[in-house]
């Protein structure tokens, strides 16, 4: 993979796919470029899709730091800068939301349309996570707490019949401080003074069984964005995008391409 070089010297590993319109795509925490894995093909016949390893994941280099949702959204332009794109429109996912949040309110002229998906604003603002999530989540036994997380982002039909691998999970090569790291980065988040900032088109989607990122964040973050809309999939939990693709991905595009023209 290519890489580009963050501010702090960093490097960053990206990949790109598919010609036309540049589309970011953003993982979720602790997870790496293949997240989108499969998922991307949906939008390669319009768009150039753009993917990145966070730092701390895949191929990217893993400083042993402080990370912060601001700084992701920094090596995001970093990634932007080193191929060349002035302006692209940004897709987030779970914490890639987040940081697409800082992208689209604190580098306007980067960002032309915004995608924010199973996402929170963060703060005092948000709706969290019950208890119960969370400590099916920081089982010591590290089968039942995947298995947990399997069971916030898809359904139990999708389960009973999904086969191959889940790109969704984390990125098993992360060492345990970088995961740590990303964590302490999603939790710390706090975009709600910054986002009647954003200006440009926004699109807010959802799954209405979403526990792992309560459902009731969608709304406060489309009230929150001026003119944003709302868009809640009935049934999908927090990886609506790839359970519920067929319905979510030319949902997405339809809304891209309508904002573009």
């Amino acid at each position: 993979m290519p890489y580009a070089k963050a501010s702090d010297g960093a490097r960053l590993a990206y990949h790109i796919a598919g010609a036309g319109k540049p589309l970011v795509l953003l993982a979720g925490q602790a997870n790496n470029h293949h997240w989108w894995d499969g998922i991307r093909d949906d939008f390669q016949a319009e768009h150039r899709t753009i993917t990145l390893d966070w730092r701390g994941t895949g191929d990217s280099d893993k400083p042993d730091e402080v990370y912060s949702t601001k700084e992701f959204a920094e090596d995001v332009v970093a990634v932007l800068d080193e191929i060349g794109v002035d302006r692209a429109a940004v897709y987030g996912t779970s914490m890639g939301g987040r940081v697409a949040q800082w992208l689209a309110a604190r580098q306007p002229d980067r960002v032309h349309t915004l995608v924010l998906g199973c996402t929170s604003p963060g703060g005092r603002h948000s709706v969290e996570r019950g208890p119960e999530i969370r400590r099916s989540l920081a089982q010591p036994d590290p089968f039942a707490a995947r298995q947990a997380l399997r069971e916030l982002m898809y359904s139990p039909a999708w389960l009973a019949t999904m086969s191959g691998p889940c790109n969704t999970l984390g990125d098993p090569t992360m060492p345990a401080y970088a995961r740590r790291r990303h964590l302490y980065a999603s939790n710390k988040h706090d975009a709600w003074d910054a986002l009647p900032d954003i200006r440009i088109p926004t699109l807010v989607v959802h799954g209405t069984e979403d526990r792992f990122n309560p459902t009731a964040n969608a709304p406060l973050l489309a009230e929150r964005i001026p003119g944003a809309r709302l868009h809640l999939i009935p049934g999908a939990r927090h990886a609506y995008f790839d359970e519920f693709r067929a319905l979510a991905s030319p949902l997405v595009l339809s809304f891209l391409d309508e904002a573009c023209s």
